[in-house]
């Protein structure tokens, strides 16, 4: 796994967007008291679900692997002349 170039705010992008995503489908209404680390973790089980993204094979998911799927799904959301790009 190659980390990305701006990866760090690519993550805290993608946990806005998720979060933003879970709320307005109706599947999650988040608290501000939610750590980082449960919004990661529950935006990436819902991407999945939804067929948004390809899961990883359950031996390999952890913290660093779903922060990096999520910096890769927010990335191809942003144009292609995003300064984070």
């Amino acid at each position: 796994m190659k980390k990305l170039k701006n990866e760090a705010e690519l993550v805290k992008g993608a946990i806005v967007a998720g979060v933003k995503y879970a709320e307005k489908r109706g599947a999650a209404v988040f608290e501000p008291t939610d750590s980082a680390s449960e919004k990661i973790l529950y935006i990436y089980r819902l991407l999945v679900h939804d067929k948004v993204i390809q899961p990883l094979p359950e031996n390999q998911v952890s913290q660093l692997s779903m922060k990096h799927k999520l910096a890769i799904w927010y990335a191809k959301q942003l144009p292609k002349d995003h300064p984070l790009l």
